[in-house]
């Protein structure tokens, strides 16, 4: 089975400088892949090599076994691209800009009036067909911005910073539109905003220094840093000493709410010993769990072990 888009050794370089090197990564079904990075890391040449706007210096990327080189006209047929700054033409109705997205994706004119009819009640913007763009709000452009991007229902949707500028309401609003329209195709979602792929994304690639640092799932990447400390909660709290006497046991904290966080040598039988420690005490443990790393305590640690300077 193909993959939906396939990206092979991908590296360029801007004059003598390599903006990415040697990039790979799969993506295999539809549903959102979070792309991760620092500024400068290489995210954008990435994307716009993808979308065809960039010529790589070396390597290949395919969509359903489609290269890029051998046919672009057809390659680019399908993928959807948004970009930071969404390319809205301010004098257009809404109508009339999305059915001149739809010629320039060389879409036979008899299926244009359908496609059009159908992203505008897809994207929920139906009633504003007739409004000019610059009189819509910054989220209904958004809105327009994503809906040109599916027009011509392509396998592989990128969106770069599609929440950016948006208010809280607005920004709801696009991650329910985008979470619908990654139903039956690839969407590729850049973010900065970390909870925003910790919400939409099932897995995550991460580019740092223009290397891939990480491909794998939400899960895998937010269990990449083991935590080691864990928190509990007995009515009968101890003194930190007592705690403390439990081998593996570092260090003692202790919190509101008759709660304690407990650092630890990591070892699976800790919370059982704690566990048979307060049955024998009496301390009256009702609850206790280990904290987890967040995405970005993830991010950091990955960003900091990738070379800052690609040569």
């Amino acid at each position: 089975m193909q993959p939906i888009l396939k990206v092979e050794n991908l590296s360029h370089k801007y004059a003598s400088s390599w903006a990415i090197r040697e990039i790979n990564f799969e993506i295999n079904d539809t549903g959102v892949i979070g792309l991760l990075g620092s500024n400068g890391a290489g995210k954008s040449t990435t994307m716009n090599i993808i979308c065809g706007t960039l010529l790589q210096t070396e390597g290949n990327v395919s969509i359903n076994g489609l290269n890029i080189k051998d046919d672009p006209i057809e390659y680019k047929k399908q993928i959807g691209f948004l970009p930071q700054q969404a390319p809205l033409y301010m004098d257009f109705t809404v109508q009339e800009y999305l059915e001149y997205s739809a010629q320039l994706r060389l879409m036979d004119k008899r299926l244009i009036k359908g496609a059009v009819e159908e992203v505008l009640e897809k994207t929920s913007i139906t009633q504003m067909r007739s409004r000019l763009i610059k009189n819509l709000s910054g989220g209904y452009r958004q809105r327009v911005g994503i809906a040109q991007s599916i027009i011509n229902k392509p396998k592989v949707v990128i969106l770069d910073e599609p929440t950016n500028g948006l208010d809280p309401n607005q920004i709801i609003e696009a991650r329910k539109l985008i979470k619908e329209i990654a139903k039956d195709r690839a969407v590729l979602l850049s973010s900065h905003v970390l909870s925003e792929i910790n919400l939409l994304a099932k897995e995550i690639i991460m580019i740092e220094a223009g290397q891939v640092v990480f491909s794998d799932t939400l899960d895998a990447f937010n269990n990449i840093l083991q935590p080691n400390t864990m928190v509990a909660r007995m009515l009968h709290m101890p003194a930190p000493e007592e705690l403390m006497a439990i081998e593996d046991v570092q260090k003692v904290e202790l919190l509101p709410d008759n709660k304690c966080r407990i650092w630890f040598q990591p070892n699976d039988d800790l919370a059982e010993r704690i566990v048979k420690k307060s049955a024998e005490k009496n301390w009256r443990l009702t609850a206790i769990h280990t904290e987890s790393s967040g995405m970005d305590d993830v991010f950091k640690q990955l960003s900091s072990n990738s070379s800052s300077i690609l040569h």
